[in-house]
């Protein structure tokens, strides 16, 4: 790749560049080589609570497969337990193994809601991803203030209108701490 735009590879500041890229890609990449279940980590429990779970402004970055660029943003994610929860770090740990994969946030967004759902059985998933593409900022048509929201909604955030209104509406409150 350096030789391929012009760069000299023994030239001081980029002798040890292919071992800096080669250890950046292994941390971008590591999405992977992570087990879910592993992750879950025993994390499920039952609890007798059926209203929503919301974590919001969980950040995350991942590479877009189509330029191999960044993308990154935040994911907002509800869930309504029937009879089981899940640990709160497990959430965000969701996101980021499948964000450290080469992807499209529309498959991204899916990939989450479905592994929430599979887990836990719940009575609704909801999820919003917010993000802003290099592919589209830096490249293309370069329009720098543009982002992208993609989500999905299983179970009762599909079906009923109210209980996804009230999820629309918690992920704008403004943070307070």
């Amino acid at each position: 790749l350096l030789k391929e735009i012009g760069e000299d590879p023994c030239r001081e500041g980029l002798l040890k560049t292919p071992l800096r890229v080669a250890k950046s890609w292994e941390h971008l990449s590591k999405g992977y080589h992570q087990d879910l279940e592993a992750l879950i980590n025993n994390a499920v429990f039952k609890e007798d609570y059926d209203q929503m779970v919301v974590v919001k402004d969980i950040e995350f970055y991942s590479m877009c497969e189509h330029h191999l660029l960044p993308f990154f943003g935040h994911a907002h994610i509800a869930y309504i337990p029937d009879g089981k929860i899940i640990g709160l770090s497990k959430i965000p740990r969701m996101v980021d193994m499948f964000a450290r994969r080469l992807q499209v946030q529309e498959r991204m967004t899916n990939e989450i809601a479905s592994t929430i759902n599979n887990a836990l059985n719940p009575k609704g998933v909801a999820i919003i991803i917010e993000a802003q593409h290099m592919c589209m900022q830096m490249r293309g048509v370069e329009k720098r203030h543009s982002y992208m929201s993609t989500s999905s909604m299983l179970g009762i955030f599909r079906t009923d209108s109210k209980t996804r209104k009230e999820f629309l509406d918690l992920i704008k409150l403004e943070k307070k701490f």
